[in-house]
């Protein structure tokens, strides 16, 4: 893990909000699993005691994960970002002239890294390429699927 995760409040608020809600409501929830399976009788040959047991190990990791981010957080001063060069908290539009196309990343702290939504952790291979460059720099990145060119159109604030 890394020692220091980069957030926006409302990330931090939400992560909060998460921990919450998993300390308290999911734990009972669990714990009402286990007690319910061992009203089943023997345990050795039980899989939903087994089951509800592996549940709990998932949800106490998962707390755990939560701690420790929020105990490693930066909260990022949005008052003080530019849009001279990306960074994190930067809404970034680059072009790909392999696929003619244009896309807006999100740069954001590991934690809220979202593929799908276009949120791109600036752990992440495109998240570190595009760091520190300005509109106009082309830069070449290496990702897992092989060596990516992307044109940085646009930098803008969250």
């Amino acid at each position: 893990m890394a020692d220091e995760f980069h957030l926006q409040q409302e990330a931090v608020d939400e992560l909060k909000a998460k921990l919450k809600y998993l300390r308290t409501t999911r734990r009972n929830e669990v714990a009402e699993k286990i007690k319910e399976a061992k009203s089943f009788g023997d345990l050795s040959e039980n899989s939903e005691y087994d089951e509800a047991k592996s549940e709990q190990g998932k949800l106490e990791a998962e707390i755990t994960e939560i701690e420790y981010q929020l105990q490693h957080v930066k909260i990022i001063d949005e008052s003080s970002l530019s849009t001279d060069t990306v960074h994190i908290g930067s809404y970034v539009t680059v072009y790909d002239p392999e696929f003619n196309e244009e896309n807006k990343y999100q740069i954001v702290g590991f934690p809220q890294a979202n593929p799908i939504e276009n949120k791109i952790s600036d752990e992440s291979p495109i998240g570190k390429g595009l760091l520190g460059c300005k509109v106009g720099d082309t830069v070449e990145i290496e990702t897992p699927s092989g060596m990516m060119k992307l044109e940085i159109k646009k930098i803008e604030k969250y």
